[in-house]
C-alpha cells in the first residue's frame, strides 16, 4: 500500500486502513492447518520433509507466520539461556528471472535470512576431520561458489540449531535447467535436512504435487499436508465463509460499516473460496473507495478490483486439480489393498490359489497325463 497517493484522506482513516492491512484473522481452518503443522514439525523424524500444498491466495505465508509466532513463545525459555538458537529459520524461493532455478542465489538468501556475516566471502572448506587451521578469505575473491555457500548454510544451521526451517513458494524450485530430474532438487533439500537433523517445510501451491512420491525414500521421509479453500458444495464451509466476511466488514476503515453478508456469493465468486484472495482484494476496494471519498465499501469499487473472470477460473481449475490428486479415495485404496494380495474376495483367493497350485505341480516335458489304459479283453468284453 502506497500511503503517498492518500495523503488528501483523513489520517484517521489511513491509520484505520494500515491497521487493516495488518489485520490477520484466525479462522477456522487457518487454525486447523497450524495446529497440524505443528503436530507434523512435532512428531516428525529430525531431518524429515513436510510438504504443505493449496492453493495460491489461500494463506500459506499467513499460516507460516502464525506457525513462526507459535514456535518463538513455545522456545521462549530455551532461548533466553541460549542466545546463539534460533527458533527457526524462513526463506522464500523467488522465482527466477531467467526462468531457472539457481542453488547459489538459495543458499545466499538463506544465509541473509540467518544474519550470517560476509556471505561473499565465503572460501572452499577444508575436511571436517582435518586439523589444519581452517583458509582466511581472499579480498581478492568477490563471490563464493555455490558449494562454498552451501557448505556455510549447513554450518550455520548447526551453530544455530532451529527446530524448523520455512521454505516458501517452494513450487519455484521446480524451474529447472534441461536435462536435469526434478528428483535431483528434492534430493538437495533432503540430504540438507538429514545431514543437519532438522526437519524442512516445504511450502507452495499444487505445483509441488509435482515433487510427491518421487521415490519411495523420499516418500517414507515426507509428509503431506493439505491447506485447502472454502469449498461453497459443503455447508459448513459456506457458513464459515459468510463469518469471515462479517468479521472482515467490522475491520474496515469507513464511518460506515458495509454490508458483505449480502454480496457473499459474488465475494465468494471472485476469492475462489481463499481467505488470502478476499484479503487482498478487499484492501484493494477499500483504497479506491477511500480515494473517491466514498463513507462506504460500494459494490462497484468491488467489481472494478476484482480479479477477472478467467483469472478465476484458471485459479478454480488449478485448485480441482490438485484437490483431486491429493483427495485419498476409496479407488486408489483398493488398488494398493489389491497390490498387496489383501482384502480379495474368498472366490478371487482361491482362483489364485489355484493358478498357483497348477503353476508349482506342470508336468515335465514327455511325462504322460494320468489316464485309466485299456485292459485286454475288457474291449471284447463291452463289446
Amino acid at each position: 500500500m502506497r500511503i503517498e497517493s492518500l495523503s488528501s484522506i483523513d489520517p484517521q482513516l489511513i491509520g484505520r486502513l494500515e491497521n487493516f492491512c495488518a489485520f490477520t484473522m484466525a479462522h477456522p481452518r487457518l487454525l486447523a492447518a497450524r495446529d497440524q503443522l505443528m503436530d507434523a514439525i512435532d512428531g516428525a523424524a529430525p531431518g524429515s520433509l513436510v510438504m504443505l500444498l493449496g492453493p495460491t491466495g489461500v494463506g500459506k505465508t499467513t499460516l507460516r507466520a502464525k506457525t513462526e509466532h507459535h514456535l518463538a513463545l513455545q522456545m521462549e525459555q530455551v532461548l533466553a539461556s541460549d542466545r546463539g538458537r534460533l527458533p527457526f529459520v524462513s526463506v522464500e524461493v523467488m522465482a527466477p528471472e531467467n526462468g531457472r532455478f539457481r542453488w547459489k542465489d538459495y543458499f545466499g538468501r538463506f544465509l541473509m535470512a540467518m544474519a550470517e556475516p560476509v556471505i561473499n566471502r565465503k572460501v572452499i572448506r577444508l575436511p571436517e576431520s582435518s586439523t589444519c587451521d581452517p583458509p582466511t578469505a581472499n579480498p581478492e575473491i568477490a563471490n563464493s561458489s555455490s558449494s562454498d555457500l552451501g557448505y556455510a548454510m549447513e554450518r550455520a544451521l548447526r551453530y544455530r540449531r532451529p527446530q524448523v526451517v520455512f521454505i516458501d513458494e517452494a513450487q519455484h524450485l521446480g524451474r529447472i535447467a534441461s536435462g536435469r530430474k526434478l528428483s535431483d532438487q528434492l534430493d538437495v533439500i533432503k540430504s540438507i535436512a538429514n545431514r543437519t537433523q532438522i526437519v524442512h517445510v516445504l511450502l507452495g501451491t499444487y505445483e509441488l504435487l509435482a515433487f510427491r512420491n518421487l521415490s519411495g525414500q523420499l516418500s517414507r521421509r515426507s509428509v503431506d499436508l493439505h491447506f485447502a479453500r472454502y469449498s461453497v458444495d459443503n455447508p459448513e464451509d459456506r457458513q464459515i465463509f459468510q463469518n469471515i466476511l462479517l468479521t472482515f466488514q467490522k475491520q474496515l476503515p469507513f464511518t460506515e460499516e458495509p454490508d458483505l453478508h449480502n454480496l457473499w456469493e459474488y465475494l465468494y465468486e471472485r476469492s475462489v473460496g481463499c481467505v488470502g484472495i478476499l484479503k487482498e482484494w478487499l484492501v484493494r476496494a477499500s483504497i479506491a473507495s477511500l480515494k473517491h471519498g466514498s463513507v462506504t465499501l460500494s459494490l462497484k469499487d468491488l467489481e472494478n478490483t476484482a480479479l477477472s473472470v478467467s483469472q478465476c477460473e484458471k485459479i478454480l481449475l488449478e485448485s480441482r486439480e490438485g484437490e483431486a490428486q491429493l483427495n485419498d479415495r476409496e479407488d486408489s485404496r483398493s488398488r494398493l489393498r489389491t497390490l498387496m494380495g489383501i482384502g480379495l474376495p474368498a472366490t478371487q483367493n482361491v482362483e489364485h490359489t489355484c493358478v498357483q497350485t497348477s503353476t508349482t505341480k506342470a508336468k515335465k516335458v514327455g511325462q504322460r497325463r494320468p489316464q485309466r489304459d485299456p485292459i485286454e479283453g475288457a474291449m471284447s468284453a463291452c463289446g
